[in-house]
């Protein structure tokens, strides 16, 4: 961008008229010297953007060969603070040559003498532009473009400077380390929020996007309770104690899981967990045979229980499946250490997981889901924030609750409830609960 005119002007009137053919060695040195330092300046800029972007890969590809490039990416590659206290130094030696030598250059053709002001803003001007375009910001966006190519041509020289600046490097790496220990200590506190949006920012080149969901899924791993992730109390398959050892036998046929709760009179008084490898030896008894003695002590969490939590209580138990309870100790969910990895991973099927549809995808901006579905889950297939009805959604869990939330009451067939900018439009209702549902975003 020009400057305004009357800066010209002002810049003009300041040119110094005695300047001798004697002066044209010092200016054509100060102008060479300026070009060469904002290259070095280009250099180092683009050489910290180049190799600390590289991935696992890249590093792989530029270290395999036997060459002095290769060996120089290596050992930089392994040794970050040395590489940046480099940079660093070099950086500040720039910067300082740049200011004595653009002084030089333009003191010589201008007289500042009656303005020293204005001749030290001119100065600060001159050297913050071409440092900051040509120095940094150009080369560094060219560096991370193209950050294997560059790597390549600059790892020789950035491993010669740092030989230079080898005892500057130790000075500077050793009278850091008191610091470096004392913010391990105390720690750096990043929020879920900005860990999420770092992830979100990161390239597809850099995280393709199936990482950047299993990345999205461990940071959100210890704000997440197992209300949002376990099985809904309609949906629980469960045993009552009383039955015979024919109808057991019948019920682990057609569920396929291989652990079963045991309940007395309602879900609300689960005796225990049956595990199906427990009934194996015996599968061969008759109807008489007594299957209770079997059944293992449940595991009860609350409704408030941390899933990272109750990871390391799966682990430290030796147990894979645990009873959600709410405030009054009656059951409301179950939840098994398949459902916390699914949270990280994304749905796991086995042999035995029938291709249940929950959810179908019309276009990019409709989806039909069954009621029953968890908010949470349906904001990962709908790709809004997970936090997205946090303020209607209350103590609901799954879209059948955010309805009543919404609409106060039970909707009707084909009623339409907005939420700006979604609309849900009830497909399937009966006069106990909410069953299909079909979601339009206005994006």
């Amino acid at each position: 961008m020009e400057p305004p005119l009357n800066f010209k002007i002002l810049l003009l009137s300041y040119l110094n008229n005695d300047i001798h053919s004697s002066d044209l060695p010092t200016i054509l040195g100060s102008l060479v010297a300026i070009m060469l330092l904002i290259i070095l300046s280009a250099l180092f800029s683009g050489s910290e953007n180049a190799l600390f972007s590289l991935n696992k890969s890249q590093i792989e590809d530029l270290t395999e060969k036997e060459n002095a490039s290769s060996n120089a990416i290596s050992y930089l590659i392994s040794h970050p603070k040395k590489l940046l206290a480099t940079i660093l130094i070099g950086n500040t030696f720039i910067n300082v040559a740049m200011v004595m030598v653009s002084t030089v250059f333009l003191t010589t053709i201008f007289d500042f003498e009656n303005n020293p002001l204005f001749g030290f803003l001119t100065e600060v001007i001159f050297v913050t532009f071409m440092l900051v375009l040509f120095g940094e910001v150009i080369p560094k966006i060219y560096a991370v473009q193209n950050n294997a190519k560059v790597s390549a041509y600059v790892a020789v020289f950035m491993f010669y400077m740092y030989k230079l600046f080898k005892p500057l490097v130790f000075l500077l790496e050793n009278s850091t380390s008191i610091i470096d220990k004392r913010v391990t200590k105390r720690g750096h506190i990043l929020s879920v929020d900005e860990l999420s949006h770092a992830i979100d920012i990161t390239s597809e080149t850099d995280a393709p996007k199936q990482e950047k969901s299993i990345l999205k899924g461990i940071v959100n791993f210890v704000n997440t309770n197992v209300t949002e992730i376990m099985c809904q109390r309609p949906d629980i398959s469960a045993i009552d104690i009383e039955s015979n050892f024919e109808e057991l036998l019948q019920l682990i046929d057609e569920l396929g899981y291989s652990r079963i709760p045991v309940y007395e009179e309602s879900l609300d008084e689960i005796k225990g967990v049956l595990s199906i490898k427990d009934v194996l030896p015996h599968i061969n008894k008759g109807i008489d045979f007594k299957w209770q003695t079997l059944i293992r002590p449940a595991f009860y969490v609350p409704e408030s229980k941390k899933i990272d939590d109750l990871l390391k209580d799966f682990q430290n138990k030796r147990t894979h499946i645990a009873i959600v309870v709410d405030e009054f100790g009656g059951t409301s969910g179950l939840v098994t250490m398949e459902d916390i990895l699914e949270e990280v991973f994304g749905e796991i099927n086995d042999e035995f997981d029938e291709d249940e549809i929950y959810y179908s995808k019309l276009d990019d901006n409709t989806f039909v889901f069954e009621a029953k579905m968890l908010i949470n889950d349906a904001c990962k297939y709908m790709e809004l924030n997970p936090d997205f009805f946090d303020e209607v959604r209350n103590e609901a869990d799954t879209l059948a609750g955010l309805i009543l939330e919404l609409n106060g009451n039970m909707p009707k067939q084909n009623q339409e409830i907005k939420f700006h900018p979604i609309t849900f439009k009830i497909e399937a209702v009966d006069k106990r609960r909410i069953k299909r549902l079909k979601v339009i975003i206005e994006r």
